[in-house]
């Protein structure tokens, strides 16, 4: 637990608890969005205590001893399984301090509003950008005034659900800076054996993709910093905590294309050496020129990730991504390979109305991609239908089954298979396809391999690029041997390009999902 005293924030109004829930897998620093939320409390003199659970295993009896003093506990939700720690610190809170108001907000409470603020130990929702909010929450709480005129929340009155008015998303720049001084990065460095930080230079994506939530939350509207910002504060980060990796939290970085070279140019003339990730779009960086990209890489960039999802123009279309060109996809893997940074391409599998020659055609130009530039890797996942995704009313009418209440959200295992058209063989079928290309990528050579290598790649590939071709798929021989080898590794982050943890369970249904 992170926390600033009395001493540190002069005549504190009082103190405002933070909550982290614990999720799988690593962190990559202390969570930016509670970072974010502290810098606002902070600046108007609120006491803030920041928990996350990632680096605090007690985290109910820091919650619990936090309490005793608190005007109101946040608790930052994202859907799937995180959403039980969730539960589980709010139901602790109504417990042994059910006169604290609890909060839920983030993705999830900003979706499903109605749903989550249903719940009995949920009082307030806040909806949408939560740094103005949570300042006029807390001083509503702690003066004792009515919360009718706050905007971006949905909260209780006797028993009655009430949502207020929304908040227009503001510049993240008119914000308090977010307060990284709480972290402490010697504990995240023992938790994830990296000293790494999360950080956002921008929030917001201007495409309208039908699966993406960003355009609900965001409305097309990309929201950033200036470049100037983002270098001075970044190179500034880096040398006071000693950084070895920046992990940008954008959801998609270079949109506009002179800052993201400004932003670069301004790390790489610094002379401050770290390495930094990002995901993108591939029209954005096809945008640039050699030149451009080697930028990013002589400025640190070690990795990007892409949304590519499909090869099929037809699928494409239906995901509303026009934008997206197989040929960008191509130009992207050259341009990052001859810069030396590494590639993930995303892959979504099952969208309504893919035909098993959708799928095919992915397989086989994305085999095509990896087999020509040796720093792509893949991610491929099952379609999962997450709240509030502009898709939902076809998706009820093909019979996809919504969650009503929080605890369904919990328990809806992200990534397994919930498509009611992609059962029984045809799952069968397309389960085979993908461990077929996901072996052709694991077997073909990496960079520096020796000829004989070389040579053994090419001949076992062989066998396994006529399966995909011919669409053979029975007596799967070489999928047997492999099993016996290693695990193929399915789900990799977009955001630093590494493996995530393996879903538990026995189902051939299960696939998985990027994060």
């Amino acid at each position: 637990m992170l926390e600033v005293s009395d001493q540190t924030v002069p005549a504190s109004r009082g103190k405002v608890i933070l909550f982290y829930p614990p999720y799988d897998g690593p962190p990559l620093g202390a969570p930016l969005s509670l970072l974010s939320l502290a810098g606002t409390l902070r600046e108007a003199n609120f006491e803030v205590a920041l928990i996350d659970a990632a680096i605090e295993p007690k985290y109910l009896d820091k919650i619990r001893e936090q309490c005793k003093h608190a005007i109101c506990i946040g608790i930052s939700v994202l859907t799937g399984p995180m959403i039980r720690g969730a539960i589980e610190a709010a139901q602790c809170v109504k417990e042994h301090a059910p006169t604290v108001p609890v909060i839920f907000g983030g993705w999830h409470p900003t979706l499903c509003p109605e749903s989550t603020l249903r719940e009995p130990y949920v009082d307030i929702v806040v909806r949408g950008q939560g740094e103005a909010t949570i300042v006029e929450l807390a001083k509503a709480l702690v003066d004792k005034n009515p919360l009718d005129f706050i905007q971006g929340i949905s909260w209780k009155e006797n028993g009655r659900l009430i949502e207020n008015l929304e908040r227009r998303v503001q510049p993240i720049d008119a914000f308090a800076p977010p307060a990284y001084e709480f972290t402490d990065f010697d504990a995240y460095e023992r938790a994830s054996g990296k000293r790494e930080l999360a950080y956002a230079t921008s929030v917001g994506c201007p495409y309208a993709c039908n699966y993406c939530t960003d355009m609900v939350v965001y409305k097309r509207r990309f929201n950033a910093y200036a470049a100037e910002h983002v270098v001075a504060e970044l190179v500034g980060l880096v040398k006071q905590y000693r950084i070895s990796n920046v992990a940008l939290l954008d959801s998609n970085f270079p949109v506009n294309l002179p800052r993201a070279i400004a932003i670069a140019q301004g790390i790489r003339d610094s002379g401050v050496k770290f390495t930094w990730t990002f995901q993108a779009s591939t029209d954005f960086i096809c945008r640039m020129s050699q030149d451009e990209v080697q930028l990013l890489a002589d400025s640190g960039v070690s990795y990007m990730g892409f949304g590519t999802e499909s090869t099929s123009k037809a699928v494409l279309k239906l995901m509303n991504k026009r934008h997206q060109r197989v040929d960008e996809m191509y130009e992207t893997a050259r341009k990052a390979s001859l810069a030396g940074i590494r590639v993930t391409f995303n892959l979504i599998l099952g969208y309504p109305g893919e035909t098993e020659q959708d799928r095919l055609e992915t397989f086989r130009t994305m085999s095509d991609i990896g087999r020509q530039f040796p720093n792509v890797r893949f991610s491929p996942n099952i379609f999962t239908p997450y709240p509030g995704i502009p898709i939902w009313p076809q998706l009820r009418e093909l019979g996809v089954i919504e969650p009503q209440t929080l605890e369904d959200w919990m328990t809806m295992p992200l990534g397994a298979n919930l498509l009611p058209w992609l059962r029984g063989s045809e799952l069968a079928r397309l389960d085979r396809m993908l461990e077929y290309f996901l072996l052709l990528n694991q077997v073909r050579p990496k960079p520096g391999a020796s000829n004989m290598q070389k040579y053994m790649g090419r001949l076992v590939s062989r066998p396994i690029r006529w399966r995909l071709d011919s669409c053979q798929l029975s007596l799967p021989w070489e999928l047997w041997l492999s099993r016996v080898s290693e695990y193929l590794v399915r789900r990799r982050s977009l955001v630093t390009g590494q493996p995530l943890p393996v879903l538990t369970s026995s189902s051939k249904q299960e696939s998985a999902n990027a994060c």
